[in-house]
């Protein structure tokens, strides 16, 4: 038996309101760069906070590329536990930027060495479920079959199912599938991070993520999917031949499917969200003059705990110290 520990998402959870909070201000405003370069900012101020040598596993690019918190950049006071750190200020820039449902803010931490660093890919195919469906799926199964045990395991009918898929043109034929399948679908424009996260929420209306997503936002993904005990089967599918070329040049299997085990080798995971853009999944920012409301999401995998967090900040007082300026 252990006395009660440090549950670091309650720290992490912090960054991502910071993150919303700032990022929030450019909802609708067309600025996809403006709502990130506030979402980054705040987040690292934030993280200089939390007692934890981190490093960033999954980022948003390289070094000269800053204000982006990129792979390889050190967070934390750097004191406490050496953790991975995956981030994502806000997941869905264009979302935001148009004003669309759904951006969110998120972190996810696993212990040093643990995350799987994704190297040159981009894009990997991905088939996401909650705990009740894990192991009813196969990443080399039909469509239909795959439809067929997930709606036995969760007691549905395949006519029952949502199925959450990426609208691109590279989905026309999944699409079809899923169709002639039976199930329904919601066609989402961006926010891969968000669909896995609905996905193993049993109060989501959605049932299964499939489709090809971004591979930095996979292993975000897992680190929330192995908090809560779902499945996320991945291959790699690189897009376009740059992604291809280098893939090769690296001597990576293309075949070989990864599991969220495999993405996150720990259970001793932590992960926190933010709505920013608000959707069906999480709410987002509200600004009420003097203050704004948060809802965020926090998951610690060795407990697995999750909460869903209304947060209040009060302008008058957190404005006389705050080194980011939320109003």
């Amino acid at each position: 038996m252990e006395y009660p520990q440090r549950n670091l998402a309650l720290d992490l959870v912090r960054t991502t309101e910071a993150a919303a909070l700032s990022s929030a201000r450019w909802l609708g405003r067309g600025e996809k760069e403006s709502g990130d370069k506030a979402a980054v900012e705040a987040m690292r101020l934030s993280f200089g906070a939390i007692d934890i040598n981190g490093t960033v596993i999954i980022g948003e690019g390289e070094k000269d590329n800053a204000p982006m918190l990129f792979n390889g950049e050190n967070l934390g006071t750097g004191s406490g536990p050496r953790v991975d750190v995956a981030v994502d200020p806000v997941e869905g820039t264009n979302l935001l930027a148009y004003g669309r449902p759904n951006a969110i803010s998120v972190v996810g931490v696993s212990p040093a060495g643990t995350m799987l660093d994704p190297g040159p890919s981009y894009y990997m195919e991905k088939l996401a479920v909650s705990a009740a469906a894990r192991n009813a799926v196969d990443l080399n199964a039909p469509v239909d079959t795959n439809l067929a045990h997930i709606a036995k395991a969760l007691g549905k009918d395949i006519a029952d199912l949502v199925v959450f898929v990426l609208d691109k043109p590279r989905h026309a034929d999944l699409i079809q599938a899923i169709r002639e399948a039976g199930a329904r679908i919601q066609l989402h424009s961006d926010g891969d991070v968000a669909g896995s996260l609905m996905a193993i929420d049993p109060n989501s209306e959605v049932d299964v993520m499939m489709g090809t997503g971004g591979t930095p936002e996979g292993v975000l993904s897992a680190c929330a999917i192995r908090a809560i005990g779902g499945e996320m089967l991945c291959r790699l599918n690189p897009q376009k031949d740059k992604e291809k070329k280098a893939l090769a040049e690296a001597g990576t299997d293309l075949s070989r499917i990864f599991s969220v085990k495999d993405l996150v080798k720990s259970d001793d995971v932590f992960f926190a969200g933010t709505g920013i853009s608000g959707g069906s999944f999480l709410s987002g920012v509200r600004y009420t003059g003097n203050g704004a409301t948060t809802h965020s999401l926090v998951m610690r995998g060795k407990t697995g705990t999750i909460r869903y967090i209304d947060s209040h900040h009060n302008w008058n007082k957190l404005m006389r110290f705050s080194a980011v300026k939320y109003d």
